[in-house]
């Protein structure tokens, strides 16, 4: 263990990065986190010593201390602020957000702030592509600026190299779309792999929901039955679709208006498909839903998340969707730590991950949907589309309140 690359993780959750780096050689020294459901999955899986408080309670050198540790000596930083302020769902109800003025940004400083007082080798920061949208770059120019007056105040030449990357373009069961973060204390510039998996030339398949959790199909726990008004009307999409198959655009019944619903409303997984992104906190009626009409188990969301093997989310099913939904992939978690191995820290390793699921050669054909049941036929007829990002009902609520 003394001769592993050693790591600080802030911001751990249930340990879906860390899990990535642990598969490519990483020593998790110290984790900070504070959600108590999360702490208990931490403790019941690893050894890695946890402090169970907000980050801004915990000073740098505290951390130093858990993890035996002095200033310059972890290999990495790791960490995703939580990432609310930048999230696409705020900008999609409201055609902006508070980003910086949210107080919950704060979160980034205090990152930022243990990059400063520890001086890793090298540091990965994760978060929402909102943080990279067009012309709203605050949170990239804030981490921008922060470096610089680093590399100033403490002699140090950080890097920063930022890209958005596709989890399934790297083989994950699952298109999670996150901005990362890099760089090296040594100033040299980290390259993000290319993509392994797609539809172009020279690409594998992209690994299906199928291949992570098809051997899976046999979870009926009570907690996983879909419950809510809108419950009976699922077993009507097919796979791979959402509420748009109910519209007037779709090849169903026209009880929606085009795009008057979140896209994940109603989204039901595909067997030959990645899945989509994992929710951390649905509501009732937002997916993905299992093929055979219910919510996924704890085993199944930590196999979409490509946790390693053994790996068991503790607490109830709603916990267990906001771990594994806050968490990132650890297969791309282990791309990414294994270039930083070869490219930051010249260390000679495979940089192939070991994560992935197999891909299964047989898959079987899709579920075939219900008919549309009778207390939903009312809801046929004409529904307006909507009419653009800021112009919702929920935009035109907030101008008037």
């Amino acid at each position: 263990m003394r001769n592993k690359p050693k790591l600080i993780s802030l911001f751990t959750g249930a340990g879906g990065l860390d899990l990535g780096f642990e598969a490519a050689g990483f020593d998790t020294r110290v984790a900070v986190e504070m959600d108590p459901e999360a702490v208990a999955t931490l403790r019941a899986n690893r050894e890695w010593p946890v402090i169970d408080r907000d980050i801004h309670s915990v000073s740098p050198s505290q951390m130093l201390e858990t993890a035996g540790l002095q200033e310059g000596e972890a290999d990495a930083l790791i960490g995703g602020p939580p990432c609310q302020p930048f999230s696409k769902s705020g900008y999609w109800a409201s055609g902006d957000s508070r980003r910086l003025d949210d107080p919950r940004s704060g979160t980034l400083t205090a990152y930022l702030n243990v990059l400063r007082e520890t001086l890793p080798a090298t540091f990965l920061l994760e978060n929402v592509p909102g943080l990279a949208f067009r012309k709203k770059s605050e949170g990239l120019d804030l981490i921008r600026r922060s470096i610089d007056s680093i590399n100033r105040e403490r002699g140090v030449s950080y890097s920063v190299s930022v890209e958005k990357l596709s989890a399934a373009d790297y083989g994950v069961p699952q298109t999670r779309e996150r901005v990362f973060v890099i760089g090296s204390r040594s100033g040299a510039d980290f390259q993000f792999p290319e993509a392994t998996h797609g539809q172009g030339e020279g690409l594998k398949p992209w690994t299906t929901a199928w291949d992570a959790i098809g051997d899976l199909n046999h979870e009926n726990h009570p907690e996983l039955k879909m419950r809510g008004k809108w419950a009976d009307l699922l077993a009507s999409i097919p796979e791979g679709q959402n509420y748009l198959y109910h519209t007037e655009r779709g090849d169903g019944l026209s009880l929606f208006g085009w795009r008057r619903r979140y896209w994940s409303f109603l989204l039901k997984l595909a067997k030959r498909l990645p899945s989509w992104t994992l929710q951390a906190k649905p509501g009732p009626a937002i997916g993905p839903f299992h093929w055979k009409n219910r919510r996924l188990s704890a085993r199944e969301l930590a196999r979409l998340q490509t946790f390693p093997k053994g790996f068991k989310i503790v607490g109830s099913i709603r916990s267990a969707q906001k771990q594994a939904g806050n968490a990132v992939p650890s297969a791309l978690g282990e791309v990414l730590a294994r270039q930083i191995r070869a490219q930051l820290l010249e260390h000679d390793i495979d940089t192939a991950p070991t994560l992935l699921p197999r891909q299964k050669k047989r898959v079987p054909k899709p579920e075939i949907p219900g008919p549309v049941p009778a207390k939903y036929l009312p809801l046929v007829g004409t529904h307006e589309a909507h009419p653009g990002t800021g112009r919702g009902y929920a935009a035109i609520g907030r101008s008037f309140g």
